[in-house]
């Protein structure tokens, strides 16, 4: 049987592509920091559930620590409450640790030196506030954790694990409760717009990493470097990182959705597009507010708020129809964004750069002056 040392080398050596760890610092990390302190029991999803259900693998049973040292999310918590050992549960994913190889490439993107003080918005299980802390040192890593019982959880691990750092429960959206002046702020949830207090609290020539995301679960990861107190200026990163939304950024509650009669007419556009990554990424850029369901041909935009709906269908004979209602047009909104980033040649999240300011967030594609969208502040 492999020892977790042993499980731990291997894990970060068979990284490959732009996942290899290149840091010799971050390296010694990763093979040094046991990843099962943080994790504990874990869900997994059940094959062909529907909805997802997820079975718990119990700490020290058969396979836990080689599953531990998979290259693979896994899930602490649902719905805010449910634990893997209260068995097997169905519910949305509140809390995890992110896959390992993903934690270390955003570290390393995040660009930090020695002597930087970081702040981690989203302690979570503890795994990545660890790495921070063992590269940088305890005292120049600062991390705010939105749910006491999770963040207490993670104090408990990384004591075990031989770390200290300032741990704060609290919400992450508002910032170091105290102040303070940070080099560098990553956080490991997803946010819809960048929150004031964190331009604020990192200094100018300091770098804010972050993924924005929204109600229609599309995400951009994003590198920013604040320019002066209160705004800031980046780009999207290549490709493909998702976290969960933080809570308070969350869509609200919405009852079962009434599908209802409206204007009809053709679409310019696929509906299609919006499935894809970037599609829907750009489709929840132009309609914010909207919630996104549906598969293929198939499209539904929500906006509970308003009671607005947009849904899509194929016609018979080749094309598709829109119907839609309320006051918010919302396929009018996607259809023209989506044929704004289709003219100028569908680029990826990495074509797209953010620009921020006490006045307004604007997400645009190649340069300021393209085409682009308020983010919802």
């Amino acid at each position: 049987m492999s020892t977790s040392a042993e499980l731990r080398a291997a894990l970060v050596d068979g990284f490959t592509g732009d996942d290899m760890v290149t840091d010799p610092a971050w390296d010694r990390a990763a093979k040094s920091v046991p990843r099962e302190l943080f994790v504990g029991s874990y869900f997994l999803p059940v094959e062909g559930s529907v909805p997802t259900e997820y079975r718990p693998v119990q700490e020290g049973e058969p396979g836990w620590l080689a599953g531990v040292y998979t290259n693979q999310t896994l899930i602490t918590q649902l719905d805010g409450r449910a634990r893997p050992e209260d068995g097997k549960a169905s519910g949305s994913p509140s809390s995890s640790s992110t896959l390992p190889s993903l934690v270390l490439r955003m570290w390393h993107q995040l660009d930090t030196e020695a002597g930087h003080r970081v702040l981690e918005i989203g302690t979570g299980t503890g795994y990545s506030t660890a790495l921070g802390a063992y590269r940088l040192g305890d005292a120049n890593v600062t991390s705010i954790e939105y749910d006491q019982a999770v963040g207490e959880a993670a104090a408990a691990a990384l004591k075990s694990a031989g770390h200290a750092p300032r741990l704060i429960i609290g919400d992450g959206l508002l910032g170091d409760p105290d102040g303070g002046e940070y080099d560098r702020l990553i956080a490991t949830c997803s946010v819809r717009y960048i929150p004031q207090p964190w331009l604020y609290q990192v200094k100018p020539g300091g770098k804010i990493l972050v993924t924005l995301s929204g109600w229609s679960y599309g995400f951009g990861l994003a590198l920013l470097t604040v320019t002066e107190p209160g705004s800031a200026m980046g780009r999207f990163l290549p490709g493909y990182t998702s976290f969960m939304i933080a809570r308070p950024h969350d869509r609200p509650p919405r009852q079962n959705l009434a599908l209802l009669p409206g204007d009809e007419r053709p679409t310019r556009i696929d509906p299609e597009i919006i499935g894809t990554w970037t599609g829907g990424w750009v489709a929840q850029l132009a309609a914010p507010s909207a919630e996104r369901m549906g598969a293929g041909g198939q499209q539904i935009l929500s906006d509970v708020a308003t009671g607005s709906q947009a849904r899509t269908m194929p016609n018979p004979d080749g094309g598709w129809t829109v119907v839609q209602r309320g006051p918010l047009r919302l396929w009018d909104q996607v259809e023209t964004a989506v044929e704004a980033w289709q003219a100028v040649g569908v680029p990826h999240q990495d074509g797209f750069g953010i620009t921020v300011s006490p006045h307004g967030q604007r997400v645009w594609i190649g340069s300021e002056a393209g085409p682009g969208w308020n983010l919802p502040i």
